[in-house]
């Protein structure tokens, strides 16, 4: 399972079921790229075919959205 957090801009923001244990992060997809954002701080963990241009703009979308997607991991992974 993944739920979808946010989407913007074409980009997908979503967690996997399995990322309880981790810190909290986003995954993001655009088509066939992928990056993985921790959130606090906001910082780029992995990105597959992302230009740095592309991973600018996650990053200040991650940065505005940062309340809602906390928000949002501790709705999914309390219940």
């Amino acid at each position: 399972m993944s739920p979808t957090v946010l989407r913007k801009g074409g980009y997908r923001f979503f967690f996997f079921s399995t990322d309880r244990e981790e810190p909290k992060h986003i995954h993001v997809t655009y088509g066939d790229k992928y990056a993985k954002y921790w959130v606090e701080p906001v910082a780029l963990a992995r990105n597959k075919g992302f230009s740095g241009h592309e991973l600018t703009e996650v990053h200040k979308i991650i940065e505005t959205n940062k309340i809602l997607i906390k928000e949002k991991w501790d709705e999914f992974f309390t219940s």
